[in-house]
């Protein structure tokens, strides 16, 4: 193990780095998601105004994580390049399978960041000089709960092989939070 230094970041500041870079690169995954559904089933209007609904929180969630980039320097991940097409790549083939694969898509991402924000607030529940941040994390869970909640409603679940996707889907999910809070 690795002596501290003089200017190593503070074990609550580097934590707190961590989740602003991972979060935002999981909002910056969200927004290339909805771009990629988007780009396949936006002709439908009703779709379309159901996708735009979730991609518009999504971009607040995203410029609200940006902002906090700025404001703390903390640096983004070096995999953006990935998220990037991933994201775009993962909306874009589930909502080639149809509209409820596009909706099963959103229920698993969704599933995972919400199990993943409640972590985080549970770890910065002492903390009282992130008081902001705890809110907007309390926030964006609630709409991304929302937007799970979308999925379900706009049958999801009835997905030909729903739990191998989602399952699939979740793993990704998970598997991008933990590389993207380091790198």
């Amino acid at each position: 193990m690795r002596r501290k230094l003089p200017g190593d970041p503070q074990p609550e500041t580097a934590h707190i780095d961590e989740i602003i870079r991972v979060n935002h690169a999981g909002e910056y995954g969200a927004r290339r998601i909805y771009q990629g559904q988007l780009a396949v089933l936006g002709k439908d209007p009703e779709t379309r105004e159901l996708l735009e609904h979730m991609a518009e929180q999504e971009e607040a969630h995203l410029a609200y994580f940006e902002e906090q980039l700025s404001k703390r320097n903390v640096r983004p991940t070096a995999l953006q390049p990935l998220w990037h097409a991933a994201g775009y790549a993962l909306g874009y083939v589930t909502a080639k399978m149809g509209r409820r694969a596009a909706m099963a898509c959103t229920v698993a991402v969704e599933d995972v960041i919400s199990g993943h924000y409640q972590e985080q607030l549970n770890v910065l529940s002492d903390n009282k000089s992130e008081k902001d941040l705890k809110n907007k994390i309390a926030q964006f869970k609630a709409e991304e709960e929302e937007h799970h909640d979308i999925g379900l409603e706009n049958e999801a679940e009835l997905t030909k092989g729903y739990k191998v996707l989602s399952a699939a889907i979740k793993a990704g999910s998970k598997a991008a939070i933990t590389i993207a809070k380091k790198i």
